[in-house]
């Protein structure tokens, strides 16, 4: 079916053995549901947060500027180009809007305030990663989709043209514009939008490489022994945007957590450290803001550059740090 090395005939497989957690642990993981687990949600509904339209209706060729909008959707700003990750503008991360995880805080721009998008980025088809409704909504523009493997399959059968997805397979590479180059990479993770399609699309992260700078977006990760080969093949980045929530130790191969995302930092070779994947969703026990808390004391023993930008906030890249604490007022 895929002539990919990361295909065994029947599923995609991961860099090294991986358990997700969602198999052999489910008992332990229903049981967890049983307990309590204090503050997984805000006190205080955040925001409202906005982003500064003029400012990112300015582009700039020579910049990279970043502007989180929640979880895994960032706004990319990168040489002269727009690119847009994993974009999900839904109230829920799940097939219903009725059920399922609830977004803390509405996107900080409206899909039909966005700038103009040069290019949507998807890591692979979870729910918290792949939305239909923001999909169809962004497609009408004839933007170009670039995703792994299997999942242009799920775009056109939500009305893609297929003139404008192109798919990657770990390690492949495309100039995608003169001088801008998008390659995939590996991850440990695993894909499914239901039970009886598991991991039959690919999962991936993404080096993004302009004129002047060059990101690594993570995307959905457990820690494994390639992101020193990214680091080596790909490096050194400008930041790094890498996964730190939905953690636990039940999944412990498929997500990273701040703890293995900082190993994952110090071996992807990046000048900025940008935690994603957090703060947006309950879809763990730990506390919401337990993730950047613990990344914050981490980032200080170990002398890591953090980069925390507020819901919408638009970072414009100095290669200097910075942190805004926007959760305190609202734990």
């Amino acid at each position: 079916m895929y002539n990919s090395p990361n295909f065994n005939g029947k599923v995609f497989v991961n860099p090294i053995p991986t358990k997700t957690g969602l198999s052999s642990s489910i008992f332990k993981v229903l049981a967890e549901y049983t307990k309590d687990h204090p503050n997984r949600t805000p006190r205080i509904q955040p925001g409202p947060f906005a982003a500064d339209l003029p400012l990112l209706n300015k582009l700039k060729g020579d910049e990279l500027r970043v502007t989180w909008m929640g979880h895994s959707s960032l706004l990319i700003e990168m040489d002269g180009k727009r690119i847009l990750t994993d974009p999900v503008w839904v109230k829920r991360a799940s097939p219903f809007q009725f059920f399922g995880p609830e977004r803390f805080f509405p996107a900080p721009i409206a899909l039909d305030d966005l700038p103009p998008i040069d290019a949507i980025l998807i890591s692979h088809d979870h729910y918290d990663h792949l939305d239909e409704a923001t999909v169809k909504t962004l497609g009408k523009r004839s933007i170009p989709f670039f995703c792994s493997l299997g999942v242009g399959k799920i775009l056109a059968g939500w009305g893609i043209n297929k003139n404008q997805i192109t798919e990657f397979d770990w390690w492949q590479e495309k100039e995608i514009w003169p001088g801008f180059k998008l390659a995939a990479a590996p991850a440990r993770h695993f894909s499914g939008r239901g039970i009886i399609n598991r991991n039959t699309t690919l999962w991936a992260s993404y080096i993004i490489k302009g004129s002047k700078h060059k990101v690594y977006f993570g995307a959905d990760s457990g820690i494994h022994p390639l992101f020193k080969t990214i680091g080596e093949k790909y490096g050194p980045f400008d930041i790094a945007m890498l996964e730190i929530g939905a953690y636990n130790d039940l999944w412990k191969d498929i997500h990273m957590g701040s703890d293995n995302a900082a190993d994952a930092f110090a071996a992807v070779n990046a000048n900025l450290m940008m935690p994603i994947h957090w703060g947006t969703f309950n879809l763990a026990f730990h506390a919401w803001t337990q993730p950047v808390e613990r990344l914050l004391e981490i980032a200080k023993q170990k002398n890591i550059p953090l980069l925390v930008p507020q819901p919408g906030e638009t970072y414009t890249y100095n290669g200097k740090p910075y942190v805004n604490k926007w959760w305190k007022p609202f734990k």
